[in-house]
């Protein structure tokens, strides 16, 4: 009897890629700009996503897609703002995936949306594997997490488009070095876009703001 090994996982992330891409293709053909926010549970993503609907609602017609174990928690705060929002369990998964996003996309009004978030699953591991067709990946991570969290996970770091350290407001607090959590990102990604921010005090929040605009005109 013979064994024959299959490479699962590599087949795995080779159809999740090519889903992707049909992702990334049906957004580009109604304008749309993704960003995939990444980050711990607690890091912020929700919080950065309900404050950027709040200042370019008005200029942009947003869409947003919440990703979580249980993800109607997180809609209902984006639904709030009277946005279309799609939640998407990921039941045992820690991760979305192509996919599942292709299944949302479906159900959005793509004609109506110039600016897409999906709010990916709270974990700094998995997500890092799978593309999803966005634009734009974004890391947040938060002082809180101390700040060894950037070195001690590299990969999501390195694929990331943007990495905002939020919650700055309180490092002296949690003795924690935002600049350390800076210099470690930019040691693995040399390329990355790093922000100090604070969502409670609005430090560093108008260039994130800038970069969403900026992503969009280069889209568009």
């Amino acid at each position: 009897m013979h064994t024959i090994e299959v490479p699962i996982g590599y087949d795995v992330l080779e159809v999740n890629s090519e889903l992707a891409r049909r992702n990334r293709e049906a957004l580009e053909k109604h304008g749309i700009t993704a960003f995939n926010i990444m980050g711990a549970i607690g890091s912020g993503k929700t919080l950065l996503i309900e404050k950027t609907i709040e200042r370019l609602g008005k200029s942009l017609r947003i869409g947003a897609i919440a990703g979580d174990v249980i993800a109607r928690i997180d809609a209902a705060r984006f639904e709030k703002y009277g946005i279309p929002t799609i939640g998407l369990n990921t039941g045992k998964e820690c991760h979305l995936d192509a996919h599942l996003v292709e299944h949302g996309l479906g159900e959005l009004p793509l004609d109506s949306l110039d600016l897409l978030f999906i709010e990916n699953v709270g974990n700094l591991i998995c997500p890092a594997d799978f593309e999803l067709g966005e634009h734009k990946k974004v890391v947040i991570v938060s002082v809180s997490e101390g700040d060894d969290i950037v070195e001690k996970h590299p990969l999501i770091f390195s694929v990331a488009d943007l990495i905002i350290v939020n919650k700055i407001d309180i490092a002296e607090a949690v003795n924690a070095d935002a600049d350390k959590m800076v210099k470690d990102a930019r040691l693995i990604n040399p390329r990355i876009d790093v922000l100090k921010m604070s969502l409670k005090t609005g430090e560093g929040f108008d260039e994130w703001i800038s970069f969403v605009k900026k992503s969009c005109e280069r889209t568009g």
